[in-house]
């Protein structure tokens, strides 16, 4: 993973700063993700009852798609801030969920730097618009607004 500046990476706004790897969501891993939330809705865990839906099979849960971006921006070519020590996740302004990502389908995350603010010595918040993208799909999985505190 490359290493950029502050001032470079913020001479970057408005730009897609990286893409991550495909990530396969697979049902072992919507099946986990179900046990660890308690949200065991058919449509994410039952392969029968979910054939009978629109969605013609089960597909994953939207907050698990949502947790898939830390390790998407861990598995992307964005560039990492020069002197980074820690960054922490800070929430989001917004989230859409926009298309279901059926079991089995592979997604992967396209982040484009919305702003990068010193918030104090040493310390920036990173705002990120992050779109998920499923193979073979128009629409994407979700659109989200992410916010990442960095410390230098």
């Amino acid at each position: 993973m490359a290493t950029i500046s502050v001032a470079d990476y913020q001479a970057k706004k408005g730009q897609v700063v990286g893409t991550s790897e495909w990530i396969l969501v697979d049902q072992a891993m919507i099946d986990r993700f179900a046990d660890a939330t308690g949200d065991h809705q058919f449509i994410h865990v039952n392969p029968e009852m979910a054939k009978m839906t629109p969605f013609g099979g089960t597909i994953a849960h939207g907050f698990l798609t949502l947790s898939l971006l830390p390790v998407m921006r861990e598995k992307s070519d964005a560039p990492t801030l020069e002197g980074i020590k820690m960054g922490v996740n800070y929430g989001g302004n917004k989230v859409r969920f926009l298309t279901p990502v059926p079991s089995g389908s592979r997604v992967r995350g396209h982040f484009k730097l919305l702003d990068l603010e010193e918030k104090g010595a040493g310390r920036y918040q990173e705002t990120c618009e992050l779109t998920v993208e499923i193979e073979g799909k128009d629409k994407p999985a979700l659109i989200a607004e992410w916010i990442a505190q960095v410390f230098l």
